[in-house]
């Protein structure tokens, strides 16, 4: 009896033994990372980014691969059935992760349960931009002609249901402000339609909609991050315009399949966050309107935890439902 048990004990030590050699060797064989969107676009270009210069950091090729549809629904399932050996990177968007599964019915995966964060890339800068003929030029200008016009503002976003539409919806639960939501195919058409005065505001992300504020073209309300951006210095937070703790930005970061072992995420991360150190990626970052992050596992999985909360309540109070 006492052998038998031996000679269990031994092969189950070997395969766990083997199991941890693997993780340790890793990777041996090429990397897909699975950008559940199309090619094209600041989202898709930080992944091809992140992947040429990690590739050649791991020794490893990593291949992008594009897998659009529901949201990034889609892309995002693929990867959580995955093999969790560290083989199948998501690049994650808040709007599949924390949004989406509120927005959306049906949704294909649970984010807490089926993936396992490995860092944040970045975070994506949101502002509200106003058309020079409307008659204010910051929150509280903005506040009271609400107030005076009822029924008459409207806001475009890149989508129903999109992080700029729940940025805009809590703006709007926070201060009482009356804006109805109008939806575009795309974050580029709904600024272009507010420069020409289609609608009078849009809720942006700030590299889209910089350059018109920049000449004058749009005004800019104000920004949903904790501090003013660099290319916009003239225009303040919200936070400073009174509305306290108000942030809302979009991020793009890397998950994989929940159960990989932590010694391959672990790898992933301190390799992707030096990658992100390099001043050639930051730069290249900045110019599509990212700011480089890099955090632990564990501070990326806090964040999402959170904002899935936050954005459940925000949801469900505005009713937003999405494409």
């Amino acid at each position: 009896m006492t052998s038998t048990v031996s000679i269990v004990i031994a092969a189950l030590l070997g395969v766990l033994g083997g199991g941890v050699a693997q993780a340790q060797d890793y990777p041996t064989r090429p990397i897909r990372l699975i950008v559940p969107f199309g090619t094209g676009g600041a989202t898709d270009s930080s992944a091809r980014i992140v992947a040429d210069r990690l590739g050649r950091r791991l020794g490893q090729s990593i291949i992008v691969e594009n897998r659009a549809g529901a949201g990034g629904s889609i892309g995002a399932q693929y990867v959580a059935r995955a093999a969790p050996d560290g083989y199948t990177l998501l690049l994650g968007l808040d709007a599949t992760m924390v949004v989406n599964p509120f927005t959306q019915s049906n949704i294909p995966f649970n984010t807490v349960n089926d993936f396992t964060p490995v860092t944040k890339l970045g975070d994506v800068g949101l502002m509200l931009v106003a058309h020079p003929v409307l008659p204010a030029r910051n929150l509280s200008e903005l506040l009271q002609y609400s107030k005076a016009n009822p029924n008459k503002l409207s806001f475009s976003t890149g989508g129903a249901g999109s992080t700029t539409h729940v940025a805009g919806e809590l703006l709007k639960q926070r201060t009482g402000l009356d804006m109805t939501h109008v939806p575009y195919k795309s974050g580029g058409l709904a600024v272009l339609d507010t420069v020409s005065g289609q609608v009078q505001l849009s809720y942006s992300a700030i590299a889209g909609a910089a350059s018109f504020v920049q000449s004058g073209k749009l005004v800019g309300i104000g920004v949903s991050s904790s501090k003013r951006n660099p290319s916009l210095p003239g225009v303040p937070t919200f936070i400073e315009q009174g509305l306290q703790d108000f942030e809302a930005v979009s991020w793009v970061g890397i998950l994989v399949p929940a159960q990989t072992p932590k010694v391959i995420v672990d790898k992933l991360n301190s390799e992707i966050v030096a990658v992100l150190r390099e001043p050639a990626i930051r730069e290249r970052f900045a110019a599509l309107g990212i700011e480089p992050v890099g955090n632990s596992p564990a501070e990326f999985g806090e964040q999402i935890k959170a904002d899935l909360v936050r954005w459940q309540r925000v949801v469900e109070r505005g009713n937003i439902k999405g494409d």
